[in-house]
This record gives C-alpha cells, sequence and structure tokens, in this order.
C-alpha cells in the first residue's frame, strides 16, 4: 500500500470519527443542552449557560476544556494533517516525473551537440554506426544516421553503458536528412537536419538541431 493509500485511509477514518461525535449530539439533545459553546455553535443553537449566567447576574468563567472538545480539536487537526499529506505525496509524485525528464533531456543534448560538432561531408546521408556502434570511429554527421542504443546509453570514448543511464535508450534512431528546400538563404542540399530521440521512464524526448556545410 503506497503512502497516499495510506493517507487516503486515514482521512476515511477521521471522517467517520467526526460524523460519529455529530451523530451522537443529534441523537442525544440532553447531551447537546450541556455541550460547549463552540459545539453548539455546529448546530446553530444559542449558549443556553451564557443566558442563564447573565439572567441571574452571575459570570461563569471555564476552565479548561472538556473531552469531547479534545476530540473534535483531535479530528480537525487530523483532517488537516491528512490533507497536507496527499498533497505532499502529489508534489513529489510530480517532482519525479519531472527529474527523469530533465535526465532524458540532458541525453539528447549532449548526443545532439555531438554530432553538430563532426564534419559535414558528401551529399547523401548512410549511416556507418548501426545499433550499439562505437561512437569514436565517425568522422562524419551523415555517420550517425540510424544509429540507436538497447540496455542504456554509452559512453563515448569506452562504449560502455552508463550505470546510471540503463533505463534511457537512444530509440527511435537518430535521423539525418539533407534539406529538399533552400532554407534560410542556404541552397538545398548544403545542410542537414538532425533528429535525436531519447526514451527513459517518463516517456520520450525530441530535440531537433541543424548542421550546414561550409
Amino acid at each position: 500500500m503506497t503512502k497516499a493509500e495510506q493517507n487516503y485511509r486515514l482521512l476515511q477514518e477521521i471522517e467517520a470519527s467526526r460524523r460519529f461525535l455529530l451523530t451522537a449530539y443529534q441523537q442525544n439533545p440532553k447531551l447537546l443542552e450541556t455541550a460547549e459553546p463552540r459545539i453548539r455553535q455546529l448546530f446553530q443553537l444559542p449558549d443556553l449557560r451564557q443566558k442563564d449566567a447573565a439572567s441571574s447576574g452571575v459570570i461563569r468563567k471555564q476552565h479548561g476544556v472538556s473531552m469531547i472538545e479534545l476530540i473534535m480539536f483531535i479530528v480537525i487537526i487530523s483532517i488537516a494533517v491528512a490533507g497536507i499529506l496527499l498533497v505532499m505525496n502529489r508534489v513529489t509524485g510530480s517532482s519525479a516525473d519531472s527529474l527523469v525528464r530533465k535526465q532524458a533531456l540532458a541525453v539528447a543534448e549532449s548526443l545532439l551537440e555531438e554530432i553538430e560538432l563532426q564534419n559535414m561531408s558528401g551529399v547523401v546521408c548512410v549511416g556507418t554506426l548501426g545499433v550499439n556502434a562505437n561512437r569514436t570511429g565517425a568522422s562524419s554527421v551523415c555517420d550517425y544516421k540510424d544509429y540507436r542504443t538497447t540496455g542504456g546509453i554509452r559512453d563515448f570514448s569506452t562504449n560502455l553503458v552508463v550505470p546510471n543511464l540503463t533505463a534511457y535508450n537512444v530509440d527511435p534512431a537518430v535521423a539525418v536528412e539533407l534539406t529538399t528546400a533552400a532554407w534560410g538563404g542556404i541552397p538545398a542540399g548544403s545542410a542537414v537536419v538532425i533528429t535525436v530521440s531519447v526514451t527513459g521512464p517518463g516517456g520520450q524526448i525530441d530535440l531537433t538541431g541543424y548542421r550546414v556545410a561550409y
């Protein structure tokens, strides 16, 4: 059972206790007549003891709290605490989702920058790396076409899986395509569009970059 489920069950038990106390007062008018002013206010009834004291000219002072008031106070505080715990659980879950997506984004940005720093040569992009290939042999942007990983992100130098990135993969494969039309004053076929996709626990992240032949 998760913390959220435990907190929800606690909230249900607290609410059941509160309803039991209110029902007990409703079914026993005499008990309600002698209840403390704050409890009588819940039923929108006047404080009879203050009225009697005013008519007799005697001012009665309250000393301490009754057991019923103490129980009501505990119930109210418990409901508030349970609500705060539920909110904290949701915030914690959302923070974890954000963290894994940021990690996938960092991997995608790193690989995209690595590809963009490679030379630009040839007029046709034919990938040479393939699946889980050693990237130290790449000499051109086009070599990365169709590159992808299985079993985790691999280190550039050793081609070994990075221990903390076993849940992430370059998948679908890297796409490197020559531009088929002029783009920002650059002739068609003189630039490539690079798309890097990284899949992880938080879903898929896609990044797109451009490399121009100088």
